[in-house]
């Protein structure tokens, strides 16, 4: 690992783990030598980080150089912890990971007052049932909706059989029981909800519809309006 990428993750372990951290949990985490560990502190040192400790007490960052400072109401930073807690509850393993690492970082940037009020937030989530987890690579499928690429799938219904889809993925829907993903399917010429357990494989196509993807888009938030708006027959008198 190059020094300023080990250094960068230094920061971030610092930020996250519950001072004060010792250079032995440092270094296991890092899998480096505590005498490494030592040096790199004092690098960050020098550079202006403000770590406070030293070797056999323990490291503390006091003050985050890195990060620009940030201010929340608390129901601001109630509302934050509650939204990354649900993230990582709901959340597969590489969007979970996000929550924490996101909430590392937001924690670093405040005051120790703001701090202390996101530790003990008196808001907070339990779901019981988590959605099951899906069996493909949930980060390279967010990856193709980024990318705005079509997709080559293989879907099992819930009658249980099995066609081949190119599908246009727009957009993830986190419900109660489970993950749907939202797409235009080229097969059926219309929108349609997979579930994400049901889709048994896919295959990056290199065809982009990124010219089509905020059209369909609001089109879908149209026909979502129209099936939810009310009825414009009036009653008998």
């Amino acid at each position: 690992m190059a020094k300023s990428d080990r250094l960068f993750r230094l920061l971030h372990l610092i930020r996250g783990l519950r001072p004060p951290v010792t250079a032995a949990r440092l270094a296991a985490a890092m899998e480096v030598s505590e005498r490494t560990i030592y040096r790199d502190i004092d690098s960050l040192r020098a550079a202006g980080a403000r770590i406070e400790g030293e070797a056999g007490l323990g490291y503390t960052m006091t003050e985050d150089p890195s990060l620009p400072p940030q201010t929340f109401s608390q129901i601001e930073l109630e509302a934050l912890m509650l939204g990354l807690a649900d993230v990582n509850q709901r959340g597969d393993a590489d969007l979970a990971q996000a929550a924490n690492d996101a909430l590392v970082k937001i924690l670093a940037t405040l005051p120790e007052r703001q701090q202390r009020q996101a530790m003990h937030a008196v808001n907070l989530v339990h779901r019981f049932n988590a959605p099951p987890q899906a069996t493909i690579d949930m980060t390279l499928l967010r990856e193709a909706m980024w990318a705005e690429e079509a997709l080559d799938i293989g879907y099992r219904d819930l009658q249980d059989a099995r066609t081949q889809r190119r599908i246009y993925p727009l957009a993830l829907s986190y419900n109660d029981r489970t993950v749907m993903l939202l797409a235009w399917c080229c097969k059926r010429r219309d929108f349609r909800f997979f579930h994400v357990t049901r889709i048994e494989g896919y295959e990056q196509t290199g065809e982009s519809f990124r010219p089509r993807r905020v059209a369909l888009l609001r089109e879908f938030i149209d026909q979502l309006k129209a099936r939810c708006a009310p009825s414009q027959t009036g009653s008998p008198s």
